[in-house]
């Protein structure tokens, strides 16, 4: 078939929508890595410098990348890594063991994640250690074979690098900046974290170990770039199968890019994260309303994806609530007011609630044990929390509670209540 009749070929609609689901699907939940990053070229520069020198010249080092989530600090490290594997000798030598604190919790774990990436499994074997600490020389003095120039370059990533702080003792980062700064083996620590305080968790033995190379990153994307973004991501590519389905499909992104609804709601969730993932989410929602009968993305389809993305979560909880429980939050509510937010304890709830009983004339007539079961579900679904340090032994009516709710959750989720009793939203909405 001739490249004119390709072009001009017309796919069913199902095909077309099936096709474009899997191509943008794979573009959201698989990020391929940029040929080159933007705006970071020269850190990535000088990242790259640095495990070149480990990986080509057996120079040790160890360097921290900084920057909040979604800054690209992975991204960064992921490129560094694939540029410089692209060097035969490099590729032919360098060893690498990633680790994440998240994962790896303690230090005796992390050895044993390090053994496995190492594939030190056969050198340790069945050799019981009488300790954490000779686990680890063992391991170290594997590591430490040979001279730099016949040793092989071993490349430790640590991600969420804060965490590891927190190991007892901080045995294992001691170490690695340990081995880092002696002329044995070659390493090269990278460590990646969210925290800009991250150095003063280090003791003073660790720090005193590390470069105190730091690489900062800033989320420093603008609204325009973020539009840009959506634009990009939706996008259909020019070989397309069907050219005029593409084309249609990039018309229809284009005009829902400059629709000012849509721009309101990009606006919204560009001021709550700048993050880039956020946004693939909220596109993956609206990808997934996209059929043969709705071939398109519409803005009241990004509005109801904003609308489940930014859902507060503990105002939801409050729709599945009992009228008694309601009552005893607005309850709480108001005393919160009267007190100024001052803790409250079941006792002051219920006298409350039994005010509203005799003003509105209500039916409704609970127990004393009725009302404390409510009151206990109340705190199992931590919507309540006991006041820090409030006496265990206080009766469980005295014992001292605060509201974990804004009063504007409450009244919001009180207008979404199914079948809520009209008295009820108007003391809710009452002054006292």
């Amino acid at each position: 078939m001739s490249k004119r009749k390709v072009k001009d070929a017309h796919l069913p609609v199902g095909e077309c929508i099936a096709k474009l689901q899997e191509i943008l699907r794979e573009r959201l939940c698989c990020q391929k890595l940029p040929v080159k990053p933007e705006g970071v070229e020269a850190q990535h520069k000088h990242l790259l410098e640095l495990l070149r020198r480990t990986a080509v010249h057996g120079e040790s080092n160890s360097v921290l990348i900084v920057g909040p989530r979604g800054a690209g600090k992975t991204m960064l490290l992921k490129c560094v890594l694939r540029d410089l594997l692209e060097e035969k000798e490099v590729q032919k030598n360098l060893l690498q063991v990633h680790l994440n604190g998240l994962l790896q919790t303690d230090d005796r774990i992390a050895l044993k994640e390090i053994t496995r990436q190492l594939h030190l499994e056969n050198v340790v074997g069945d050799r019981v250690f009488g300790s954490f600490a000779e686990n680890l020389v063992f391991l170290l003095e594997a590591l430490k074979k040979g001279d730099r120039s016949s040793s092989r370059p071993v490349l430790f990533v640590l991600d969420e690098f804060d965490l590891f702080a927190h190991h007892k003792n901080q045995t294992l980062l001691y170490n690695l900046f340990d081995v880092s700064q002696s002329a044995q083996a070659p390493i090269s620590v990278v460590g990646v974290t969210c925290r800009l305080d991250v150095l003063e968790l280090l003791e003073k033995r660790v720090k005193s170990r590390f470069s105190h190379r730091q690489i900062h990153l800033q989320s420093g994307a603008t609204f325009p770039q973020y539009q840009q973004r959506v634009r990009t991501q939706l996008r259909l590519p020019d070989d397309f199968p069907d050219l005029k389905f593409a084309q249609d499909w990039n018309a229809s992104v284009k005009a829902l890019s400059e629709d000012k609804s849509v721009e309101e709601v990009l606006r919204r969730h560009f001021n709550t994260s700048k993050d880039f993932r956020s946004l693939h989410v909220l596109l993956m929602l609206c990808l997934s309303r996209v059929s043969v009968a709705k071939p398109a993305i519409k803005p009241a389809d990004l509005q109801e994806a904003s609308r489940l993305c930014l859902g507060d979560a503990t105002a939801n909880m409050l729709h599945g609530l009992s009228i008694l429980e309601l009552c005893l939050i607005i309850a709480m509510k108001h005393l919160g007011t009267i007190y100024d937010g001052e803790p409250f304890n079941l006792q002051m709830v219920h006298n409350e609630f039994k005010k509203f009983l005799k003003r509105s004339h209500s039916m409704y007539n609970f127990e004393q044990p009725v009302i404390m079961k409510a009151f206990e579900h109340l705190q199992q679904l931590e919507l309540i929390r006991p006041v820090d340090g409030a006496a265990s032994k206080t009766q469980r009516e005295y014992q001292l509670m605060r509201l974990m709710l804004d009063h504007s959750q409450i009244t919001e989720a009180l207008q979404k209540y199914p079948q809520c009793p009209i008295d009820v939203k108007q003391w809710a909405t009452s002054v006292f």
